[in-house]
């Protein structure tokens, strides 16, 4: 089930020669319920490119979206992304879930942050 999604986040910058990885905003991640090493699937809007990966904590108020490692081949800087995370739930949890969806402003603030239940389309 889908358990939170970060939309339309815009690429800060990518570094090809890191690791690997991806560096949020540490507020991001917190109003997305992301943990540091957490997976993540990330779906590129500007080009259609599909990856995963894990999260790096960031600069908390930075509005930083790095895309790191061979993924940064996936992203320019300015790209729109989607970053979503999955998790497995019981009967009884998906019963009471409610996915965070954190829709963002431009400059990588938030714009609203709403739940979902799981019959509701998504955004």
């Amino acid at each position: 089930m889908l358990k939170s999604k970060i939309h339309r986040a815009t690429v800060t910058q990518t570094e090809l020669q890191y690791e690997g990885s991806l560096t949020l905003d540490s507020n991001l991640m917190e109003a997305a319920d992301i943990l540091p090493n957490e997976k993540v699937m990330v779906y590129n809007i500007s080009n259609g490119e599909r990856f995963d990966t894990y999260v790096i904590k960031g600069k908390k108020g930075s509005g930083t979206v790095c895309v790191n490692g061979a993924a940064a081949r996936k992203a320019c800087k300015g790209d729109l992304i989607i970053i979503v995370t999955y998790a497995l739930y019981t009967e009884d949890e998906v019963k009471k879930h409610r996915a965070k969806l954190i829709l963002l402003n431009p400059d990588n603030t938030i714009k609203v942050i709403k739940d979902s239940p799981v019959n509701e389309v998504d955004v």
